[in-house]
């Protein structure tokens, strides 16, 4: 029933379609492969496959380079934030959250943006700094890849800014700010906003001031 009503919802947005619905993760998965859809809107309790396992083997899936996940949860805590972001995942929402900005979210992580608010950051990069696996990301001198202005954008996105947010700061405008931020994604290996996020914090370029109010 929940499914069916998401699938109404969605489907009654002009520009998005839903093309296949996933009873366990292991459906999720499978159907990730099989209809080759942009998006998948993953729960984390399901059967035989949780949530956070099925976006790793999609993540990991070099077939799926494209897709991207969106978690929507009941469970609205922080060690599932951090874990879905740790799986790969490009958001994360509660399911209290209205229609409007969950269809709104679907369009934001669809596009290759982040759905991580500046309050969110830096919970999930402290908890982050604390885990022992961090093979996967770059080490802090793989960052001279990167030019001063991509350095500097780098930062930005760490602070949970947005495209305009960051033209705005560095007056320019937003294309160009978008071009600085897929430079850096694409040199740093990272598959969107999100992963740019734990870069930026893991290498030491950002750093989280745990001294301040979450």
């Amino acid at each position: 029933m929940i499914r069916a009503g998401f699938r109404v919802l969605i489907d009654s947005a002009p520009d998005l379609s839903v093309v296949a619905e996933a009873a366990t993760g292991l459906e999720a998965v499978e159907q990730a492969r099989a209809t080759g859809a942009d998006l998948v809107l993953m729960d984390i309790r399901m059967p035989e496959l949780d949530g956070l396992a099925a976006t790793r083997e999609i993540m990991a899936d070099p077939t799926l380079s494209g897709v991207r996940v969106l978690v929507l949860t009941t469970f609205e805590v922080d060690e599932y934030v951090f874990e879905a972001l740790r799986a790969g995942a490009s958001g994360f929402l509660g399911k209290g959250v209205g229609a409007d900005e969950l269809i709104d979210a679907i369009r934001v992580v669809a596009r290759g943006d982040a759905l991580l608010s500046p309050k969110a950051v830096k919970g999930l990069i402290a908890r982050f700094l604390t885990q022992p696996d961090h093979s996967r990301l770059p080490e802090p001198a793989q960052l001279s890849a990167l030019t001063t202005r991509e350095r500097e954008v780098l930062a930005l996105v760490a602070r949970g800014l947005s495209n305009d947010d960051i033209a705005a700061r560095l007056y320019v405008s937003p294309m160009t700010a978008k071009t600085h931020v897929n430079r850096a994604m694409a040199k740093l290996g990272a598959r969107d906003r999100a992963q740019l996020v734990v870069i930026a914090y893991q290498t030491g370029l950002a750093r989280v001031d745990l001294t301040q109010p979450r």
